[in-house]
């Protein structure tokens, strides 16, 4: 099967160094940032927040003054995860050491009397560290004044589980505690910007956190043996159990997600389901009483795969083989996992190769959730692989069809722009047509400066996030195969939905903000072109000079049409690098004169710190060294183009 994405990555090793304290380079951006009270850290799944939050946390208990420690989970298999770790043989100054009594991720009901009543215990004792669930949490900060979170850390893990509706019993206990209790929070996910309806958090309770980020790009790029990630779509006809064994390979070690039982794909049996694609592996040898793993001897030559059943709604059997797999040691430990809704978040199988989900996920953060599942580094393993197997619309229905296709691209999309191609344009208002072009800007007629910070934020931190909720919009998949003039689409279909996402905004705001997204997607998805202090981007055929690009212009064209077609293409890690150095090299304003100056301190630095500057480093001085380079391979090309 093509995959609609391969990835391939530089095999650096550099996200899985530790330093003398013992942190991955995630790990140590995130401890940069220990003295923030409200502190949201991003980063894709293996990157290490679980022990970043331990490093983080125990400086808090014994630096800042924290008393204690909350960590919430969404569900009780990922609390091993905060499980007591030995940091100090790395170089820690301490170790991470939760009472076992307070470890409320224990199998039971979350919101039982006794683990509240723990909860409330551990609030007047001496005890420094509890894990819970959300559930836990949530049920007892029912009972619980918010003046008890005084002078402790709340650490929310699978942050996205938070929402900003009102709905969401979890947003509104966190909004509840920051307002009314002087509580240090750390909120981590690897699927903040989703692009799902509903935020995570309002702009307003957002703007108060500090915000570290780690994207998928430089994770995957800095690892030992993971060299590519594939991402792809497989159709079926009928049923999906006639099409499974076609993408199922049990030569490689893989997480299998089947449909819910509420959904379209799903045969409605989900224990016959199981039964249907372990029959059509081999025969049952034997079931391990103590872990439930299944032992089957493979039809085709028999080689005996382990297979692991997470659909079982039998309690006893589940925690045994829930046990089990958090033992593993060995990629030989399990082949096979089979899962309904578990195993999709925090769950650490790192020899996991393959991924594969039966049936339409309709939400970005499940997607990337279960893409994480095979991006762990492990020597087993050079290739990732993401497969979704869906149902094959009604080739008749020529409608349902482009939806579906058209879907599909843009969850690849989305997840593209958020985790890969993350690079933002930013755009200076022409005042005159005398003006000289300032370098590395790009400038146009009519095209209006931010009116309020407000604007200035979005324009500058959540553009990838507006593009993707517009891609995803279902009046937008609608009009995409063509249904809708480019105009209606770019001044009716996004101004609405810009205003549905950002319903603080006033008319003119909207309109700031419509004609960024528009122009930001013509840029990114056109071809850019520099001849002399000249830039042209290509549309339709043909170049355009960009200081005469007037919104007019813009507005007369679909800039979402194209990034579908370009997005569903190949992606390598030349392409990438080269579209990244571009766009940050257009960002840079610099002269030759203060390049000279900086010249000595790019090499000071190198030598210091044995690798180049970061673009995204939070030290100023780094992040100038490092558009310094930007510059300078710039500044060669340019010469080297010129003679």
């Amino acid at each position: 099967m093509t995959d609609l994405v391969h990835v391939r990555y530089e095999q650096t090793g550099q996200s899985s160094k530790i330093n003398n304290s013992g942190m991955r380079e995630m790990q140590a951006k995130a401890f940069a940032a220990r003295n923030s009270q409200y502190l949201l850290l991003k980063a894709p799944p293996a990157s290490g927040k679980s022990r970043a939050l331990m490093f983080i946390a125990l400086d808090k208990l014994i630096n800042q003054g924290i008393k204690k420690v909350i960590v919430a989970v969404p569900e009780r298999s990922i609390g091993s995860s905060f499980a007591t770790t030995d940091l100090m043989q790395y170089g820690f100054f301490a170790n991470w050491q939760p009472n076992d009594n307070y470890n409320l991720c224990t199998p039971g009901t979350d919101g039982s009397t006794s683990k509240v009543g723990a909860f409330k215990n551990f609030i007047h004792t001496d005890e420094q560290i509890l894990i819970c669930t959300h559930a836990t949490l949530r049920f007892a900060c029912e009972e619980l004044e918010e003046s008890e979170f005084n002078h402790v850390l709340l650490a929310i893990d699978e942050f996205h589980h938070v929402s900003a509706d009102a709905d969401s019993r979890l947003g509104e206990l966190l909004r509840s505690i920051m307002q009314n209790s002087s509580a240090h929070i750390i909120a981590m996910t690897g699927s903040y910007f989703r692009g799902d309806s509903v935020p995570v958090l309002t702009p307003e309770d957002e703007a108060k956190f500090d915000k570290v980020t780690y994207n998928y790009y430089e994770q995957l790029n800095g690892y030992t043996y993971l060299k590519s990630l594939g991402i792809g779509y497989h159709f079926y006809q009928g049923r999906y159990t006639s099409a499974i064994m076609e993408v199922l390979d049990t030569d490689k070690k893989t997480i299998l997600h089947i449909p819910s039982v509420n959904s379209g794909e799903s045969l409605k049996d989900k224990y016959g389901e199981v039964d249907f694609i372990i029959d059509h592996i081999g025969a049952i040898d034997h079931v391990d009483s103590e872990t439930q793993v299944i032992y089957v001897k493979r039809h085709s030559d028999g080689k005996i795969i382990k297979i692991a059943d997470l659909v079982n709604d039998n309690s006893i059997a589940r925690d045994k083989i829930s046990a089990y797999l958090r033992q593993i040691t060995s990629a030989d430990d399990i082949d096979l996992i089979i899962a309904l809704g578990m195993a999709k978040e925090g769950f650490d199988w790192p020899y996991c190769e393959h991924a594969l989900t039966v049936g339409y996920r309709g939400s970005l953060t499940e997607i990337i959730q279960i893409i994480g599942r095979a991006t762990r580094d492990s020597q087993n393993k050079t290739h990732a692989q993401f497969t979704n197997l869906i149902a094959q619309p009604d080739a008749q229905d020529a409608e349902v069809n482009l939806s579906v296709n058209n879907m599909l691209k843009a969850i690849t999309a989305s997840l593209l722009m958020e985790q890969v191609l993350a690079p933002n344009f930013k755009f200076k208002t022409k005042l005159s047509d005398d003006d000289l072009p300032e370098a590395g800007t790009i400038k146009i007629r009519g095209f209006k400066m931010p009116s309020s910070k407000r604007v200035q934020d979005i324009i500058e931190s959540d553009l990838n996030d507006l593009k993707a909720t517009i891609l995803q919009d279902s009046q937008m998949l609608k009009a995409m195969p063509g249904n809708l003039e480019p105009e209606v689409i770019s001044k009716v279909l996004i101004p609405k939905i810009i205003q549905i996402k950002y319903p603080e905004l006033n008319a003119a705001e909207i309109e700031e903000v419509r004609q960024h997204v528009v122009v930001d997607s013509v840029i990114k998805n056109g071809e850019i072109k520099q001849e002399g202090n000249k830039q042209f981007v290509r549309m339709a055929g043909k170049f355009v000079n960009i200081e005469d690009l007037h919104i007019d212009l813009i507005d007369s064209i679909n800039p979402f049409q194209k990034a579908f077609e370009i997005l569903s293409k190949s992606v390598t890690t030349r392409v990438l690098k080269l579209i990244q150095e571009a766009i940050n090299a257009t960002r840079i304003e610099m002269t030759e004169k203060e390049a000279l100056l900086l010249a000595p301190k790019f090499n000071a630095f190198k030598q210091h710190a044995q690798r180049n500057p970061e673009i995204n480093a939070s030290d100023p001085l780094e992040r100038r060294l490092a558009e310094f380079v930007l510059y300078m391979r710039d500044y060669a090309r340019k010469k080297a183009n010129h003679g």
